[in-house]
């Protein structure tokens, strides 16, 4: 199985930013973790990040070429893009929305998930761990 961790704006400063929020472990040590448990499942794995929205559109499409799946955290853009949202339907790869914070139980705007209307798992306010569970997950349901 080959999955993309696709992961949009400002989640590169992962332990400089808000760490009461998001933790004190950064980008490279979420990615670190990622591959740790990728490597133990035997599950290929590809890590993207930017800060701008055409090029994660770009990444999930891309990503129909080569990928099983995708496991998704669009940071600010999870509820503002209905591009991503798209790119996600058309590409109709099994996908994962991940969020380190519980998004329900903060600012209002933050309840609406675009790009979660086109996942079919969700993991929200699991910290770190939401991405280790969404790639079991697709390991599980979807390995070939």
């Amino acid at each position: 199985m080959r999955i993309l961790v696709l992961n949009g704006p400002n989640l590169i400063l992962l332990g400089v930013r808000e760490p009461g929020l998001y933790g004190t472990v950064d980008y490279d040590g979420l990615l670190a973790l990622i591959q740790k448990e990728c490597d133990a499942l035997g599950v290929q794995v590809r890590f993207y990040q930017s800060n701008h929205e055409g090029d994660l559109v770009d990444a999930i499409q891309a990503a129909r070429l080569d990928c099983d799946g995708i496991v998704l955290n669009p940071g600010a853009y999870t509820h503002t893009s209905i591009a991503i949202l798209d790119a996600l339907k058309a590409v109709a790869l099994p996908a994962a929305e991940v969020h380190i914070t519980d998004i329900n139980q903060r600012e209002e705007f933050r309840k609406v998930s675009y790009a979660g209307m086109a996942c079919q798992a969700h993991f929200i306010g699991q910290g770190l761990a939401g991405y280790l569970n969404a790639v079991r997950w697709l390991a599980e349901n979807y390995s070939k």
